[in-house]
């Protein structure tokens, strides 16, 4: 299966859907706003997706305290994607004509995000995604779409530039077939081929129970960096495998793949010395201590830190343009989170900011917050970790 195929199924499943239901203009003249989440509950997301609701709900909860938006009481629908595109089209399809949200926001899995886009852009609903693929922004969204996540470009590098750090000469690349999966793999190699080493690359079935006949063609490669390119289920069993093997070199993987609960859950041998790359939330910051209290989580992951983002930006856009559609956040979000102005970090300081006429610009959980035409952010820090112990260490931030 390529890469194209993929892109073009769940690109088709959002557009076949969008075709079924006519182009309206959703704004919300009176009574409550509502948005909605679109986060993955179950599935291989699912470790993420609730907490990313709850932070965006505690948002809501906090501005309807201080008098909601316009005067408005502000309402977060939720939804299950399944971190299956074929469920996040069906849930989408709800949210935007029974619930009439006017913001989607924390689509996570880069598949779900291709075929749920066609929808928003037709039905003018925004929509704000932590997904990376370098695809989803080249979709022709019209503006109606931003993404907090960096992309697969930049993601790339930093993998290529740390497998180097780590003293790679020949890197081996597994992972499932996604929107990425293509263009990592050709990012990556391209930076090792560049500083004089070499690498290969195998897509597997991330629903088969072992992959040992794969981990056999890897090491036939006699690889001293193996790249783990999938999410946490598959990279389990990869893991597992790599480790019945004897191989002995090192392992880099994306944090959601081997995360806490990964480590605390498998045998210390299997992930001992993993190390991992994740975009960093901005530890320290006003907006991330802010974000701790209210998701109610001591360490919040990159996602529900965006999730966190996606929320404020969108109800001050909504303020500043004084309207609560899809239309009047995609022409009024630049305007809160770029290009100068009072610093804020939290709805509640921007809406009364914009109130008394002041020129805001967002400094959010994840970073800065500021974005491109197409709707890639511009700029993010890295975390890099290893596991130690049975333990996520940091080894930096940069």
């Amino acid at each position: 299966m390529t890469n194209f195929s993929i892109d073009r199924r769940a690109l088709a499943t959002g557009l076949a859907a969008s075709v079924a239901a006519p182009a309206v203009v959703r704004a919300q003249p009176s009574g409550p706003i509502k948005l909605a989440t679109l986060t993955p509950l179950t599935g291989a997301g699912g470790p993420y997706g609730p907490v990313m609701a709850t932070v965006a709900k505690a948002v809501a909860e906090e501005v309807n305290k201080a008098g909601g938006v316009l005067g408005r009481e502000v309402v977060i629908v939720s939804e299950d994607d399944q971190t299956n595109p074929e469920a996040g089209v069906r849930a989408a399809r709800k949210l935007i004509d029974v619930d009439k949200a006017v913001a989607i926001m924390g689509t996570w899995a880069s598949a779900v995000t291709t075929a749920v886009a066609p929808l928003c852009w037709e039905s003018k609903t925004f929509l704000a995604t932590v997904s990376g693929a370098d695809s989803i922004t080249a979709l022709p969204h019209q503006g109606y779409l931003i993404r907090t996540q960096p992309n697969t470009t930049l993601q790339s590098k930093k993998f290529g530039e740390f497998a180097l750090e780590l003293g790679a000469k020949k890197l081996f690349y597994m992972a499932p077939q996604t929107p990425f999966t293509q263009a990592t793999a050709a990012l990556v190699k391209a930076a090792m081929e560049k500083a004089g080493g070499g690498s290969e690359m195998l897509i597997y079935d991330d629903k088969k129970p072992s992959l040992r006949s794969e981990v056999d063609q890897a090491l036939r490669y006699n690889p001293d960096v193996l790249f783990m390119g999938g999410y946490a289920p598959d990279t389990t069993v990869l893991m597992k495998d790599l480790f019945r093997a004897g191989f002995k070199g090192k392992l880099i993987t994306f944090a959601y793949a081997v995360n806490q609960k990964v480590v605390t859950e498998n045998p210390a041998d299997v992930t001992e010395g993993v190390y991992t790359l994740a975009p960093s939330t901005a530890e320290g910051s006003p907006a991330y201590q802010h974000a701790v209290e209210l998701s109610k989580a001591a360490n919040p992951d990159p996602y529900t830190c965006q999730v966190y983002d996606h929320v404020n930006l969108i109800l001050m856009a909504i303020a500043q343009g004084k309207d609560a559609s899809g239309a009047g956040i995609r022409e009024n979000v630049r305007k809160v989170a770029q290009g100068g102005g009072t610093k804020v970090t939290n709805a509640i300081e921007g809406l009364k900011a914009i109130a008394a006429g002041t020129k805001v610009d967002y400094e959010g959980a994840s970073g800065p917050c500021d974005f491109t035409e197409a709707g890639d952010i511009i700029d993010c820090k890295f975390r890099y970790e290893q596991v130690k112990g049975g333990k996520i260490a940091l080894m930096r931030i940069a």
